[in-house]
């Protein structure tokens, strides 16, 4: 397991309880899991997505990632309809652990855009994270 001061964390994300980030990009946000999430479950091997045109809340479950270790439920951080999921995920699914920023799981359509500025910056994340 990595210490905390090993963990990528960007500082343009905003982050969740849940271990999610969150990106602006434009009109819509994409998500993913934080590097300590996926260092915490070890070898990715299969992402569980939703459907593009689901709907979800703040803090729904929307799918789950499973590692040799064990299966984790995704909740997602803004509600919001699922416009793209990276289908990539679903032939290397392995891609979380090698970059888990670059590896986003979907990107949605914010029902409530002000739903992001309620997310941790990098800094109250960390302190999250040193408990």
């Amino acid at each position: 397991m990595k210490e905390i001061s090993e963990l990528k964390l960007p500082e343009d994300l905003m982050y969740s309880d849940d271990h999610e980030w969150a990106k602006q990009t434009g009109d819509t946000v994409k998500i993913g899991i934080t590097d300590y999430a996926q260092d915490q479950l070890g070898d990715i091997v299969f992402v569980e997505m939703p459907e593009v045109g689901e709907t979800f809340a703040a803090g729904d479950e929307f799918g789950s990632l499973e590692s040799v270790k064990a299966v984790s439920e995704a909740f997602i951080p803004l509600g919001g309809e699922v416009v793209a999921v990276n289908e990539d995920l679903e032939e290397a699914p392995e891609l979380v652990n090698e970059d888990p920023y670059a590896s986003w799981i979907v990107e949605i359509r914010p029902s409530d855009p002000e739903e992001h500025a309620k997310l941790m910056d990098r800094e109250k994340y960390i302190q999250l994270l040193k408990g």
